[in-house]
């Protein structure tokens, strides 16, 4: 994976926002066709709120679909230290918990690490505990090691003066219009609902135009339960099979994929980039 970043980008921007993660931090179920990788997502509308209140803050987001937590340390950490951020968020480790084995602490001490050194360099880091999938009757059975995980997430936070953004206990995201058809990944009214969460953590009260007012939603279909059983059969087709498949044959959803911004840009650009 190749990373070109300028010196000139850090010397353009006195504020500078990084991301880091997977597909959570990338965007997917967010769909945006004029963006790199077609997708916009939590992490792009966070970075345009912000720019708006400072016109001098550069964002990056060197996130990338289907990685786990180890290749996002290897991958993204030292490109994010060279941009000298200001501002990081992190979220990695979703996809070690969905594996049929993980060595949670192991990976923690990784983790750790990476929180301290962003922390060493000065930046404001904000961490991201995982979703409680506890309601989900595919993913629930993943909800004590994302429990586990969790704990560790605020311990390290809590050891390095990071800031946590407790998905976890983000209770509307037990509604399930709140994600998109592959039942993984956040439908854009939850990536908008996310980024007013997230801003609200970073301290920024919302105006009422801000641009980012989660839409309506639609009402919940009743379905009868042959209705549903299709809807289950049609969801296994689509998402679940290919997802196994890519798990037994060693590929992943982010192969041949770049970053969509590895280098600084105005946030206030992205639409037209």
């Amino acid at each position: 994976m190749e990373y070109q970043v300028t010196p000139e980008s850090v010397e353009q921007f006195s504020t500078r926002y990084v991301a880091l993660g997977d597909s959570f931090t990338e965007g997917l179920g967010d769909p945006d066709e004029q963006r790199p990788n077609g997708v916009r997502g939590w992490a792009d509308r966070v970075a345009e709120q912000l720019a708006l209140a400072d016109s001098c803050l550069g964002y990056a987001n060197l996130a990338i679909r289907g990685k786990k937590l180890r290749q996002v340390l290897a991958e993204q950490l030292d490109v994010a230290l060279g941009l000298e951020p200001t501002v990081v968020t992190l979220y990695a480790g979703a996809n070690d918990i969905l594996r049929p084995s993980v060595d949670i602490d192991a990976l923690m001490l990784e983790y750790n690490k990476a929180v301290a050194a962003l922390r060493s360099q000065g930046a404001s880091v904000l961490v991201f505990t995982g979703f409680d999938s506890g309601a989900s009757k595919v993913f629930g059975a993943t909800r004590g090691r994302t429990a586990i995980y969790n704990e560790f997430v605020r311990g390290i936070a809590a050891d390095h003066g990071a800031t946590v953004v407790d998905y976890w206990r983000f209770a509307e995201y037990q509604d399930w219009r709140l994600w998109g058809e592959d039942r993984m990944h956040m439908s854009t009214p939850g990536h908008i609902n996310m980024a007013r969460r997230v801003l609200s953590v970073m301290g920024h009260d919302l105006p009422e135009d801000s641009g980012v007012e989660v839409p309506e939603l639609p009402e919940l279909p009743q379905l009868s339960v042959a209705e549903q059983l299709r809807a289950n059969a049609k969801w296994a087709k689509e998402f679940a099979a290919p997802w196994v498949v890519r798990r037994v044959t060693g590929r992943s959803s982010g192969d041949g994929l770049s970053p969509k911004y590895a280098d600084l840009v105005s946030p206030l650009e992205l639409g037209s980039l």
